[in-house]
């Protein structure tokens, strides 16, 4: 079912008619008792009945809201014009917000695409675009905003890894665009059936589980020294061939086969060494026997 709009008429000026009118009714009432004039009093009793009545069709409609109006359950419209409005008495009214809204999901416990087990953790922004698909598709659209919201995050979070490998090209913790416009679209994908919108979701949270986070936090580690360590040995490696090539080009040693690889491990050593180096005074010669 979708939304359609009912334009209820501005409830100021029938207020100042059902005003006067009851003002003068009970005058009438007043004058009836006093005079003892039977049919005046029941003719202004037969008139307060529908004057009650009418007085029950006044709602307030505030900016961003609008009013899911019904007829004995049949659905008669929905009025988003704000101010004090007047439909017919008997229509059931119901406020739905259109105001902007955030959901927080809980700190969701998933395992991820290599089935390692992660803390996850999203935000949704959300408004209601139909009134009618948000009060009658669904029982209530506000739970149903989280449930969805949450089962989307995990349906996402096991489509992906927690770290990127060779093997993949997106991750949780490498890719925040990718993976929140993903989520924004699973999420927007379960919730339409509710005249749902989603303007904007993203993770919030994301963690290893505390099985695990301490043996992930080492392998972390490890290949962040692995990384580290290539690119020490291919810069040191850069700095040997170029001091080889300008102590040959410019002429000033001419190393023969083994000063060269003497040469090349020593400052092979020199570069990809942790702690300073001491130099050490060579006496001799690496031809002395």
């Amino acid at each position: 079912m979708q939304e359609k709009k009912l334009s209820a008429p501005s409830g100021v000026p029938i207020f100042i008619a059902l005003f006067l009118v009851t003002l003068a009714n009970i005058g009438m009432l007043i004058f009836g008792l006093r005079g003892g004039d039977k049919t005046v009093i029941l003719t202004s009793l037969l008139i307060a009945a529908p004057l009650s009545i009418l007085w029950f069709g006044f709602f307030i409609v505030q900016p961003n809201q609008g009013v899911v109006l019904q007829f004995f359950g049949r659905y008669a419209g929905t009025c988003r014009d704000h101010g004090l409005r007047w439909a017919n008495p008997f229509y059931t009214k119901r406020v739905v917000t259109l105001r902007i809204r955030n959901f927080e999901s809980s700190k969701l416990k998933v395992n991820e695409l290599e089935g390692s087990p992660i803390e996850i953790g999203a935000i949704a922004v959300w408004y209601v675009h139909d009134t009618a698909e948000a009060v009658f598709n669904v029982d209530d659209y506000e739970n149903f905003v989280k449930v969805q919201s949450e089962a989307a995050l995990r349906q996402m979070a096991t489509s992906y890894p927690y770290d990127l490998h060779d093997d993949h090209k997106i991750s949780l913790r490498s890719h925040s665009a990718e993976i929140n416009e993903h989520l924004k679209t699973e999420i927007q994908e379960r919730l339409a059936s509710a005249g749902v919108s989603v303007l904007e979701a993203r993770v919030s949270h994301l963690a290893y589980a505390q099985e695990i986070a301490h043996a992930m936090l080492q392998r972390q580690q490890a290949s962040a020294i692995i990384a580290a360590r290539s690119k020490i040995v291919e810069g040191a490696v850069s700095m040997v061939q170029m001091a080889l090539e300008k102590l040959r080009n410019e002429g000033i040693i001419d190393l023969d086969e083994e000063r060269k690889a003497a040469m090349v491990s020593n400052l092979l050593v020199v570069l990809c060494g942790e702690r300073g180096t001491q130099p050490i005074v060579n006496t001799g010669t690496l031809y002395s026997g």
